[in-house]
């Protein structure tokens, strides 16, 4: 590899900024790059001084915009820091070593922070971490992409909006657009994926609508032996679900010839009849079906049934039987696909867990 341009400031001498101009790396990215490496061989220390926009500019040959772009992203890193009047010095050399991770989640669920928690876990000391919430908000996931882009090593992203009339969509024509400036070798997507985006990134998804099929047939015998299977799947809602939930629980039930019926929300003084299995998706749901089962003194797994979406401590706990992904094993794998450098898809772990509320 030629390298050209290199600088060699005699008040810090040894210190040098490499670019290779027959690289395909932006110019920027080299800048960081070669400073990042220069501390961690130890020529650069805390505090020490490094060439202010204008030398750099002129000495590699490069635009002051280049330059300039380069110190932003150091210093939003926090490895350096501008004094008015002085210059430009190294403020942090901690985090410089690490794999730098954006971690952008659609919402601050319970689920989603065992994801987030076991990803963090598995990076270790190897990483560091900042994550980011858009709230299912198209406008709030893209300035959030677009203020950070270029600023850190890799991108790890969950992609769930709402539409205008608060239903679920997985992408839209602007996030794709902004999901294809990140380096796809950068990328992983968690929970959604789309075939569509460019090039080859690392995916571990989910399959919801084969995923709620095959673990409602893991539990056919148990769910059999009920008259009628009620799914609960609000249709709008602030953060919501994906439509292949209900799609596959649709063909679940035309597959093996049961009576069903989809509501919308579990209502205050619910006409419960023996023999029904709830399906819940929402934790108040799941949590006001609980009440009234208790307030009408029937009895969970003999009188009425509930399976809930999506494995939490606390449904273990109270004895829920559960249809879930792994999220830590989606976790987990996010994070070995970063240090690891992985483009690999994978369709994460999805189980049906019997207990006895069915």
């Amino acid at each position: 590899m030629i390298y050209t341009n290199a600088l060699a400031i005699p008040m810090i001498h040894t210190f040098q900024i490499k670019i290779n101009d027959n690289s395909r790396v932006p110019k920027y990215k080299q800048i960081v790059d070669s400073v990042i490496n220069d501390i961690s061989k130890g020529n650069l220390k805390i505090g020490e001084k490094i060439p202010s926009i204008n030398e750099l500019s002129e000495t590699c040959y490069l635009s002051r915009d280049t330059v300039d772009k380069a110190y932003k992203i150091l210093k939003s890193r926090q490895i350096i820091v501008s004094v008015k009047g002085k210059g430009f010095y190294i403020n942090k050399t901690d985090l410089v070593a690490k794999i730098n991770v954006f971690f952008l989640v659609n919402k601050p669920s319970t689920y989603k922070m065992m994801i987030y928690d076991s990803f963090v876990n598995t990076l270790g000391i190897n990483g560091h971490v900042n994550m980011f919430i858009y709230h299912c908000d198209e406008s709030l996931f893209i300035k959030a992409l677009e203020r950070n882009i270029g600023a850190y090593d890799y991108y790890v992203i969950m992609p769930h909006f709402r539409d205008e009339n608060s239903k679920h969509v997985s992408y839209t024509a602007n996030v794709l657009k902004v999901l294809e400036r990140i380096p796809k070798d950068r990328l992983v997507m968690l929970d959604n994926t789309k075939p569509g985006i460019s090039g080859e990134y690392g995916a571990i998804y989910q399959d919801f609508k084969n995923d709620i099929y095959n673990a409602l047939k893991e539990g056919l015998k148990k769910i059999n032996k009920y008259d009628k299977i009620i799914l609960v799947y609000p249709s709008k809602n602030s953060n919501p679900y994906p439509k292949r939930i209900l799609r596959g629980f649709q063909e679940f039930c035309w597959d093996n010839d049961l009576d069903f019926e989809i509501l919308e929300e579990i209502y205050e003084d619910m006409d419960l009849q023996s023999k029904d299995v709830y399906i819940t998706i929402q934790e108040r749901d799941l949590v006001n079906l609980v009440r009234q089962v208790r307030k009408k003194r029937l009895v969970l797994g003999k009188n009425i049934g509930i399976i809930s979406y999506n494995e939490t401590p606390l449904k273990e706990l109270l004895g829920i039987s559960v249809i879930s992904t792994d999220f830590k094993t989606m976790g987990e794998s996010a994070a070995y696909m970063v240090l690891k450098n992985k483009k690999e898809q994978v369709k994460n772990v999805f189980k049906y867990i019997e207990r006895n509320s069915v």
